[in-house]
């Protein structure tokens, strides 16, 4: 049994990782931390991890408690992670952080994005990027993982299988992508209040979202030099989800798309490339660890859309991550990820 311990338990993807490792027969969560809910029970915060977690209680972080885990969840707001990896890597813990503090390899460009120096640059070097996909194999191995965030996971997914082939003009990607509330976290926001967010839709950070050099890094290294790419990330009126509208130009119209995304796809358990002529839904994700494509050559000209759809909280965020654990300790990476969408 591997023994789990989460740090910041108490937002949703602290939420979302007790609910999806309450079905996982190989994974049990020992310590879960939070300084405002001390001794607080799991249970009394979220009904619905009822008896499943029934004696778990929120604590104070220490890293003596932490460091007796085989693998420790930072589900936390930036910078946190910064402080503790070290110690608890340095105790042999294995850490896999959903937060953004390892994803960029350069700790300045991290500095520019998140607004203060970066708290680490001594353990970027072994941080590996967690989007199986790419890097399963140095995952398996991996002591410290930065788990990709939900915009980079669709806008990569998507755009992989035309970059790889170089079949496409990377000095022009359009990612177009729309998110559910819950996306902005669980903090008191005006912007988030049911009143702001429903019966709407609105861009946000239009001349340049956090994510950006994120997505820029993993797209770069799948067309192997620069690229161009235009990212609009937008608030859409639902809990859950990400819709990614993708844009490139493809000259060579000879080229069967729905083959090229089938073929590079296949052996991957949670993506799944639909019908050609198909339009994913994000209701089709919900609850789920899977991104699901359709690819689209309109009038048969040019330029290609790649449509692509994951849940932000799960294959965007703490199912992703506990596919990492899956793999980095030596399990079938669909252990405790079986749960099918919901619907309605």
């Amino acid at each position: 049994m591997i023994k789990i311990g989460i740090v910041g338990g108490t937002g949703y993807t602290g939420v979302e990782l007790l609910r999806l490792l309450a079905q996982h027969p190989e994974a049990e969560v020992a310590v879960i931390t939070s300084r405002s809910e001390d001794g607080v029970l799991v249970k009394d915060m979220y009904p619905n991890l009822r008896g499943h977690y029934d004696s778990l209680a929120f604590s104070v972080p220490d890293v003596a408690t932490l460091g007796g885990c085989d693998a420790v969840f930072f589900a936390t707001p930036h910078g946190v992670a910064h402080a503790l990896a070290g110690e608890l890597l340095s105790e042999g813990t294995r850490v896999i952080d959903l937060s953004a503090d390892f994803r960029l390899k350069d700790a300045d460009e991290w500095g520019k994005w998140y607004g203060q120096p970066h708290g680490a640059p001594q353990l970027l070097p072994q941080a590996v990027y967690g989007l199986p996909e790419v890097n399963r194999e140095a995952i398996k191995d991996a002591r410290l993982i930065a788990v990709p965030g939900c915009y980079p996971t669709a806008t990569q997914l998507g755009f992989l299988p035309l970059l790889e082939a170089g079949i496409a003009d990377t000095t022009r990607l359009i990612a177009d992508c729309k998110s559910g509330v819950s996306g902005a976290g669980r903090g008191a926001k005006v912007s988030s209040l049911l009143t702001e967010a429903s019966e709407s839709m609105m861009a946000y950070s239009v001349k340049g979202h956090r994510h950006l050099p994120e997505i820029n890094q993993g797209l770069k290294r799948a067309a192997g030099g620069e690229v161009g790419l235009t990212f609009v990330p937008h608030l859409a009126p639902m809990v859950r989800g990400i819709h990614a509208t993708l844009y490139a130009t493809v000259a060579d119209r000879g080229i069967d798309l729905q083959a090229l995304y089938e073929e590079r796809y296949r052996s991957e358990p949670f993506v799944d490339v639909l019908p050609a002529g198909s339009h994913p839904e994000t209701r089709s994700v919900r609850g789920a660890n899977v991104c699901r494509i359709a690819v689209h050559r309109p009038q048969g000209g040019d330029l290609v859309v790649v449509l692509s759809v994951i849940d932000n909280l799960v294959k965007g965020a703490s199912g992703q991550a506990i596919q990492n654990l899956n793999i980095m300790f030596g399990l079938d990476e669909r252990t405790g990820l079986s749960n099918v969408a919901l619907l309605p």
